[in-house]
């Protein structure tokens, strides 16, 4: 999770996105919140690269719109869950911080990409 080069593709982005959430969470220590909390956000960031993949091989423009929003929806939801870690796991913080960056910056692509297609 380090400075590593963003990829191009918003698909492998996505899918980075959902990879390090995973990483972060397995690093937490095993505290209820933690556990509770890393559940809801590995389901998140997993449904943000599902439903962008899925927009990209829609049915139709208003099935993609759709599947767009979801992955907004869902990317809002990560950074919830992103900053209550945070809150509780002060020492993970930097890593966090990391991931909630790539959070908003999803978010403004996908806003961006709805936009273009409403």
């Amino acid at each position: 999770m380090g400075k590593e080069q963003k990829p191009y593709s918003l698909e492998e982005r996505t899918y980075q996105f959902a990879k390090n959430c995973r990483t972060l969470n397995s690093e937490l220590p095993s505290l209820v919140c933690n556990i509770e909390d890393g559940k809801q956000l590995i389901r998140s960031s997993g449904s943000v690269a599902a439903n962008y993949i899925e927009a990209n091989d829609s049915l139709g423009a208003r099935d993609k719109l759709f599947r767009m929003k979801i992955s907004r929806k869902e990317v809002k939801e990560s950074e919830l869950w992103l900053k209550l870690l945070s809150d509780t796991n002060p020492s993970h913080r930097d890593n966090i911080f990391l991931l909630l960056k790539e959070a908003r910056e999803l978010r403004r692509i996908l806003s961006r990409i709805i936009i273009k297609l409403s």
